[in-house]
């Protein structure tokens, strides 16, 4: 089983509401398109420093994680951002990764997408049940 990598454009979502009142341009929109792995073991999505420096988030608050070897770690959380991937949408917060550390795409974001991992294809997809559009649990 290998690791699963997606094609995901990140946008600066306070950008787009400037840009909705006409307060900067849409070519202002701050966005990147990355190849992010997509981690099923990991709520939060996670940026690195270098992509925060491209968007710009502000802060929101100082988080605490627990890593796969059981240690805490404090990150810098910041947004919102918004995510795409085919056509699906979701809207996050992030934590901020030292560097150039590899950016994570995390459950929750995968969940508001309604996106499933197929491992054994090693590919990110739509929810098969749901190709049209995000169907989410309310209960």
């Amino acid at each position: 089983m290998g690791l699963v990598y997606a094609d995901i454009e990140l946008i600066n979502a306070d950008d787009v509401a400037l840009a909705r009142k006409h307060i900067i341009g849409e070519e202002e929109i701050k966005k990147i398109h990355l190849n992010m792995l997509a981690n099923s073991g990991a709520y939060m999505m996670a940026i690195n420093e270098n992509i925060q420096a491209i968007l710009q988030l502000p802060f929101v608050e100082k988080r605490k994680a627990v890593m796969a070897d059981g240690s805490v770690a404090e990150y810098d959380t910041v947004g919102p951002v918004i995510v795409k991937f085919k056509n699906r949408t979701a809207v996050c917060n992030a934590f901020v990764l030292a560097g150039d550390a590899e950016p994570l795409l995390g459950s929750i974001p995968m969940e508001e997408m309604d996106v499933v991992i197929y491992t054994h294809k090693q590919e990110l997809v739509v929810n098969p049940e749901h190709p049209e559009y995000a169907v989410l649990k309310m209960k």
